[in-house]
């Protein structure tokens, strides 16, 4: 699919999201910032963990509330809570200092309570008979903008300004610019109302497909979630004893992979969905193993970028058959549900992480790879019956 062939709303969408890209360096300067001034990865994992605790109903309960509100809002009020929550950390100092970073992080939490509405945003302003080719486009653009502006980003603050004051600085600069980003969701995306979310006629809930999506769910969330951020960055940071601009070189690599991936995918023929969804499976699996290993740093920075270029690969398919499962009337429910149900599997999986890690630096990885077998097997398994499945992922 050809940028010029792109609705004109969803470019807008798209790019809203490379904008916002670059200041996903928060999510890794945020862990490291805590690391570098007296946390041990356990006490991070725990922090993170004592956090997730009160999202979960939360999730849901705007989900179903956005049913009926406009959607942007919903977008509108993510950027406006990152915001607030990155100065607060930007401003944490002193002996109140654990407080404020709680209440940040708390902040920062809440936002990804209203995350599930960029996938039901998504499924409304994309053309249905376009997903595929559409979410390539949608990968594609963000990691271009996070291989620009990462190694940059990265050298300054691992090199040039390493300390606990630039994170700060940074964090502020980032909550700030989130004004930006307001600003551009009220000016260019467009309102998603009632009418916008017409189910066709055709549409048929699958229960059988739904409890399979469900059972992938589980094994997706466990499977990243053991072996999270906090986990990459201890190990390259404090045991192959390198700095945040590695952390971002690994980021690039991954996301000039996924790149790569976004373009793979489009070749990928009709009718192969799940067959792909099993393989990327089998290729996390690969890059768990290997991170298991304890790997030097260049075959880390190597196998992040192989396991980014399966994500990618199958990531388009099965979204797709996502949105073939779901209502649009009830997206934004639906996707709040699956995420609470997420949560619900992952609450305590930071501080299970940060235990593996304090015995183990890459002990985690081990735990993931399991998730990402089992994974595999279950789409191999459906792949031998995607004939009789007239609506999954093409």
């Amino acid at each position: 699919m050809r940028w010029s062939e792109i609705p004109k709303d969803a470019k807008a969408y798209m790019l809203y999201h490379t904008l916002i890209a670059p200041g996903l360096i928060v999510w890794i300067l945020f862990p490291l910032y805590l690391m570098e001034t007296g946390y041990s990865v356990l006490e991070v994992g725990a922090f993170f963990t004592a956090v997730n605790i009160i999202s979960i109903p939360l999730t849901y309960l705007f989900g179903r509330l956005f049913n009926r509100w406009d959607i942007k809002k919903g977008l509108i009020a993510i950027d406006i809570l990152d915001g607030i929550a990155y100065v607060l950390y930007g401003l944490a100092r002193g002996a109140v200092a654990p407080l404020v970073l709680f209440a940040g992080r708390t902040i920062e939490k809440l936002s990804t309570v209203l995350y599930p509405l960029y996938r039901a945003y998504e499924q409304i302003i994309y053309p249905a008979d376009k997903y595929e080719e559409i979410f390539a486009w949608h990968l594609r653009l963000p990691e271009v903008a996070r291989l620009i502006t990462f190694p940059i980003l990265g050298y300054v603050f691992g090199y040039l300004y390493p300390s606990a004051e630039s994170y700060r600085w940074a964090f502020i600069f980032f909550g700030l610019f989130s004004a930006v980003t307001v600003a551009y969701i009220w000016l260019f995306l467009p309102s998603v109302g009632k009418k916008e979310r017409i189910t066709p006629e055709d549409f048929t809930f699958k229960v059988g497909e739904f409890k399979v999506l469900l059972a992938f769910e589980a094994l997706l969330t466990l499977a990243w979630a053991l072996a999270p951020e906090i986990v990459l960055i201890n190990y390259v940071v404090f045991v192959l004893h390198k700095t945040v601009f590695e952390v971002t070189l690994i980021a690039c690599a991954s996301s000039l992979a996924s790149i790569i991936g976004t373009y793979a995918s489009e070749r990928v023929p009709k009718g192969r969905g799940f067959q792909v969804i099993g393989a990327g499976m089998f290729i996390n699996a690969v890059y768990a193993l290997v991170m298991a290993l304890s790997p030097p740093f260049w075959l880390a920075l190597i196998v992040y970028a192989v396991g980014d270029f399966g994500n990618t690969l199958w990531f388009p398919f099965y979204r797709s058959w996502q949105f073939s499962l779901i209502p649009k009337e009830r997206a934004s429910e639906f996707h709040a549900a699956i995420s609470s149900y997420n949560r619900l599997i992952g609450l305590v999986t930071p501080f299970i992480a940060g235990a593996l890690a304090s015995i183990h630096a890459t002990l985690p990885y081990a735990a993931s790879l399991a998730m990402f077998l089992i994974a595999g097997s279950l789409f191999t398994k459906l792949s031998r019956k995607e004939n009789s499945h007239p609506q999954t992922p093409t």
